[in-house]
C-alpha cells in the first residue's frame, strides 16, 4: 500500500487533486485508516492515476475522463477520440468567428456574408435516430461531433444504411448566455431498436426554405446571416412556420475545404401562393 504522499510523487497529482478526484469517486483510495483517516492507495492504481493526470493535461473535464475510464481500453480509445474531434472541431470554429471579427473590424461597411438565393424544396418522410442535449453555444459544436459520431457508430454496427447528411434541429434558440434543446439526427434506413440516449422516430414530411453556406460560415455569429436570410425569405413569401429550424450537414462536410457548400440553413414552412412554381 501506499500513503497519498507517495501516490501522489508517484503520479504527478497533489494531494488537493487526489481528495478531489476520491469525492467524485474517478480515484478513490484503496483503503482508508479508520484509526486516522489517512488514504492509502494500491500500486495497481498507479496506471489509472497517471491516465487521470494526462487527460486533465488536455483540458478534459472530470465527467467525461470517468467515461474514458469506464469501460475496456478499445472503449476508452473510442471514447478519447471522439472528444478530440469535438475539441478540433471547436477550435476550427473558433478559428472562423476570429476571422469574422477580423473582417468586421476591417471591412466595417459589410454585411459579412456574401449574397446566396433561398430557395425551397420538399423534403419526404424520414427515418432518423437522434440524440438530445441541452447546450450553450460554447458547447454546441462539441456536442454536435460528438454526438454525430456516436449514432453514426451505432448504425453501423445495427446493420443500417446511411445516406451521409446528418441534420441538427434547434428546439430552442442557442446562445453564449443561454442553453436550449438541440436534436442532433442521422437519417437512416433499415430496422434499428433505440438504445440509451439514442432515439428513433420519423420525421415528418415537409417543405422548407433554405440556404447553402460553407463550414467556415458554420460559425458564430456569422451564421444568424444565413438564419436572417431565411427569415427574410419567409416572412417575404407570406409563409407559416411549420416547424423548428434545422442545420443540414452534407455527407463528410467535415473533410471538405472550409470554403465550400458544405451545410443547408433550413425552415419547413407552409406553402403560399407566392413561391407556387418556384424552385
Amino acid at each position: 500500500m501506499l500513503t497519498i504522499s507517495e501516490f501522489g510523487r508517484r503520479t504527478g497529482l497533489s494531494h488537493k487533486a487526489l481528495r478531489l478526484y476520491d469525492v467524485s469517486g474517478l480515484l478513490p483510495p484503496a483503503q482508508v485508516d479508520p484509526a486516522n483517516g489517512y488514504r492509502l492507495y494500491d500500486e495497481e492504481q498507479l496506471e489509472r492515476a497517471r491516465r487521470i493526470s494526462v487527460l486533465r493535461q488536455l483540458d478534459m473535464p472530470l465527467t467525461t475522463i470517468a467515461e474514458v475510464l469506464a469501460g475496456s481500453d478499445e472503449e476508452g480509445l473510442i471514447r478519447l477520440d471522439r472528444w478530440w474531434a469535438a475539441q478540433e472541431a471547436t477550435t476550427a470554429a473558433r478559428r472562423a468567428t476570429l476571422q469574422y471579427l477580423r473582417d468586421r473590424f476591417s471591412r466595417s461597411g459589410s454585411t459579412g456574408l456574401a449574397p446566396r438565393p433561398v430557395l425551397t424544396r420538399d423534403v419526404p418522410e424520414t427515418k432518423i435516430a437522434s440524440i438530445r442535449s441541452d447546450t450553450d453555444q460554447q458547447n454546441l459544436i462539441g456536442i454536435i461531433v460528438t454526438a454525430t459520431d456516436e449514432i453514426r457508430t451505432y448504425l453501423q454496427a445495427a446493420g443500417a444504411t446511411l445516406p451521409g447528411e446528418s441534420w441538427v434541429i434547434y428546439h430552442g434558440p442557442v446562445t453564449p448566455e443561454a442553453e436550449a434543446t438541440v436534436e442532433v439526427c442521422v437519417p437512416f434506413q433499415g430496422l434499428v431498436d433505440p438504445s440509451g440516449p439514442i432515439a428513433i422516430r420519423v420525421e415528418p414530411a415537409h417543405h422548407e426554405a433554405y440556404c447553402t453556406i460553407t463550414m467556415d460560415e458554420c460559425a458564430y455569429p456569422r451564421i444568424m446571416l444565413a438564419y436572417d436570410l431565411v427569415d427574410d425569405f419567409v416572412r417575404t413569401a407570406g409563409s407559416t412556420i411549420t416547424g423548428p429550424p434545422r442545420e443540414v450537414y452534407r455527407a463528410n462536410c467535415h473533410l471538405m475545404p472550409r470554403d465550400q457548400p458544405a451545410v443547408d440553413i433550413a425552415q419547413p414552412i407552409s406553402r403560399s401562393a407566392i413561391l407556387e412554381g418556384k424552385p
